[in-house]
């Protein structure tokens, strides 16, 4: 589970009261963002069954939509950033988006209002995603050694809202009918609102940022042609790389409902839990590897960002391997697959994924002008959009590939990913000196 966190300006020192040792603001920002993940990964995990077993939808038209929709989502950020900048304010801007997210939500009960919500909930997220996350700066002064833990914590918030989406919506969707779940993430979506609204008062207002803004603006620095060499790069790297990620939550779904055998200790898994097992790794697994980064940085041989996302992009390669030969297995004598090697691929899957995009999003941030932060985490969506896009293309080879050869040619392309990151490495060290 994955969200760019914006680099924001530093503007007021922390309340004198706090919560668990972080500002009360820290708390608000936290559970808004838990449950407006739980309402958005709600909707999206039962999306691709919900096309194919409710609408009718073939698989390739399924794939496709659900790759422009989830490439659609990284869009809208960068357009509903500016919107806030420049008119309605980060507050407002989270209130708007999230009141128009729950009413997608609640459309999508209605077949008839399927596009139209799906349009409604993409336009609501873009306005939401970068000015929720913005305003955590603001809750630190420049010195205080909270900041920097304070992302972690909001990180946790978003995969506990990942984890429990499957768990409440799918289950709702699965057994009850899809529409109970689409109505339970639209419910989770307006308890997030309402935590928002109801704790704004301990997070700094737009009029308070606005006046609290330096009256001198440093010039920014433009960017060298190697800088901007190295952007693109990385982000075709990245498009390339979310072309295979995103079939996690696209062809892998299909998959998982007619090829796996989900029955464990006398109870059958429903195939929506599924998706839950990549939060739900996130959470061993994110302590071990900041932990492995200290200790290396300590010894001085912790790996440079390029080489942490090499790594990353092949182990999610890896992870798409061990479903080449768990598909393999089971074509021989057309037996299905133990749900073993769902817990294995997600977590080889999410150990490459923290590898990779988290650091991708900081170097973004790290080569950019002075001034110009958010224009690169801008560039870093757009990458994002882009990829998923291609993605929704790319899965429609399933209907035409057997499941070992698609999972085969995802690992190859999360190959091709890092020999684009490998080739970048000599020019950032030209750059990055």
């Amino acid at each position: 589970m994955d969200i760019a966190t914006p680099s924001a300006t530093t503007l007021r020192t922390a309340p004198a009261r706090d919560w668990f040792g972080q500002p009360k603001g820290l708390t608000v920002l936290f559970l808004t963002e838990m449950w407006e993940m739980f309402s958005f990964s709600g909707m999206r995990i039962l999306l691709v069954y919900y096309m194919i077993k409710q609408l009718a939808f073939s698989q390739a038209n399924a794939s496709l939509l659900f790759g422009l929709y989830a490439g659609g989502v990284y869009l809208t950020p960068i357009f509903g950033g500016y919107i806030a900048d420049r008119w309605l304010g980060r507050q407002r801007a989270v209130v708007w988006g999230g009141s128009l997210m729950a009413l997608g939500h609640f459309m999508l009960t209605q077949e008839a209002l399927f596009f139209p919500a799906l349009v409604v909930i993409a336009l609501g997220n873009g306005l939401f995603l970068p000015n929720l996350a913005s305003q955590i700066d603001d809750l630190y002064a420049a010195n205080d050694t909270r900041r920097g833990g304070a992302y972690n914590i909001y990180y946790l918030g978003v995969n506990i809202g990942g984890l429990l989406a499957p768990l409440v919506c799918g289950t709702l969707g699965e057994v009850y009918g899809w529409h109970y779940g689409f109505g339970a993430a639209g419910i989770g979506m307006c308890v997030g609102l309402a935590i928002y609204l109801a704790g704004r008062r301990h997070l700094l207002s737009d009029a308070a940022r606005k006046a609290a803004r330096p009256a001198v603006v440093e010039k920014a620095a433009s960017a060298t042609a190697g800088a901007v060499a190295v952007f693109a790069l990385v982000s075709l790297a990245i498009i390339v790389f979310r072309v295979a990620y995103g079939q996690a939550g696209n062809t892998l779904a299909v998959w998982v409902d007619g090829a796996v055998n989900l029955k464990a200790l006398g109870f059958t898994i429903p195939f929506t839990w599924v998706q839950a097992l990549n939060s739900l790794m996130v959470f061993p697994l994110t302590p071990l590897v900041v932990l492995g980064w200290r200790r290396a940085a300590a010894a001085g041989r912790e790996p440079t960002p390029l080489r942490k996302m090499v790594l990353g992009a092949l182990a999610v390669g890896a992870s798409y391997l061990l479903l080449a030969l768990a598909a393999a297995l089971a074509s021989r004598d057309a037996s299905l697959v133990h749900w073993s090697w769902l817990v294995l691929f997600f977590l080889v899957y999410t150990g490459g994924e923290l590898y990779i995009l988290p650091v991708a999003l900081s170097l973004f941030v790290r080569l950019a002008p002075r001034g110009r932060e958010a224009t690169a985490i801008a560039g870093f969506l757009l990458s994002s959009f882009v990829g998923y896009l291609i993605s929704g293309w790319v899965g429609t080879w399933w209907s035409v590939m057997s499941p070992a050869a698609f999972f085969a040619a995802m690992a190859g392309i999360t190959a091709l990913s890092a020999l684009i990151l490998l080739a970048t490495g000599p020019l950032l060290r030209r750059v990055d000196r």
